[in-house]
């Protein structure tokens, strides 16, 4: 007990406190540098408990599949609505596959307009009018044309070439020796 009396009448001496409230005090600092310290954690354990509560995993974009020669109506059907499906836009004629940026062309996404179509006037005028979604671009001035250019560029750069838009698909397409032949006015043409 000798101990205990020693400590009690330090405790008074010291803090000018009697002991409950001392160990009252104590105990409230404890409990408020557990809390402080819990929101605060090192990086190793917020990148783990971020990932693990707040981050899926990450869906795998599939590799771009060549379309080939496809009808404006059959690349429609690439607009985002189907996740099985690859999200394909179109400029100048030329069909990328836009999936790994589904967060900008796909449903809900800024620029989902765009997708399953041939954007080429929307992006050279800078519209987000349904009208201007045409791959038509007569009537469009040199600067506009440049825009159109300059987005052609980045898309070729950043993104793989699936296929591009024809006026409709050719059924006369006849085939010798693994060769494509085209028949047109009486003669042949092979690709």
């Amino acid at each position: 007990m000798g101990f205990y009396s020693t400590a009690m009448d330090a405790v008074m001496e010291y803090t000018g406190l009697s002991p409950a409230g001392f160990f009252t005090i104590l105990a409230l600092m404890v409990v408020v540098y557990k809390m402080v310290c819990g929101m605060f954690v090192g990086p190793e354990e917020f990148d783990q408990k971020h990932r693990e509560t707040t981050m899926p995993a990450p869906a795998a974009v599939p590799e771009p599949v060549q379309l080939g020669d496809v009808t404006e109506e059959e690349l429609r059907a690439y607009d985002g609505s189907d996740p099985r499906k690859p999200l394909l836009m179109a400029i100048k004629g030329q069909i990328y596959d836009v999936s790994r940026s589904r967060m900008f062309y796909g449903p809900g996404g800024p620029y989902a307009l765009f997708a399953g179509r041939d954007a080429s006037r929307a992006l050279a005028l800078m519209s987000f009018n349904r009208e201007d979604l045409t791959g038509n671009i007569e009537g469009l001035s040199s600067d506009e044309l440049e825009v159109l250019q300059d987005w052609e560029y980045k898309f070729m750069e950043k993104y793989e070439k699936v296929g591009r838009i024809v006026l409709e698909k050719s059924t006369n397409n006849n085939t010798e020796n693994g060769r494509n032949i085209q028949e047109k006015d009486n003669g042949a043409v092979e690709e």
